[in-house]
């Protein structure tokens, strides 16, 4: 719907037009993605992964070669997308004791307590 279009006339069309898009933003908002269209994932190269990783050019050629960094070739280019190197960072989040000492207190809680005979 155009904003010029709003009239009074057409005042009943346009609030049930807002009324949809904000039905399908808080659609979009619980499961917490963005409109598809703003989704656009552009490449970026090896100088600019660099700069995200925080990490030397010959670690990251290393870490591509180990096929440990997420990364796409094309001919002799490399291409990254920054969404994917945040999700390898948090990927290799490292558990706190408090983390490790709850996922053993929880497995320990759901074994059976076996009888000795």
């Amino acid at each position: 719907m155009d904003v010029n279009e709003i009239s009074f006339e057409n005042l009943p069309k346009a609030v049930a037009h807002l009324v949809t898009e904000v039905a399908e933003l808080k659609v979009l908002v619980e499961k917490g993605q963005t409109p598809v269209e703003n989704q656009k994932r552009v490449p970026i190269g090896i100088d600019q992964a660099c700069k995200i990783i925080k990490k030397a050019k010959p670690t990251v050629y290393t870490l591509v070669r180990k096929r440990m960094i997420p990364c796409y070739k094309n001919g002799k280019q490399l291409y990254f997308f920054e969404d994917e190197l945040l999700e390898w960072i948090t990927s290799g989040k490292k558990k706190t004791l408090q983390e490790i000492e709850n996922e053993a207190k929880a497995t320990f809680s759901k074994r059976p307590n076996r009888v000795r005979q």
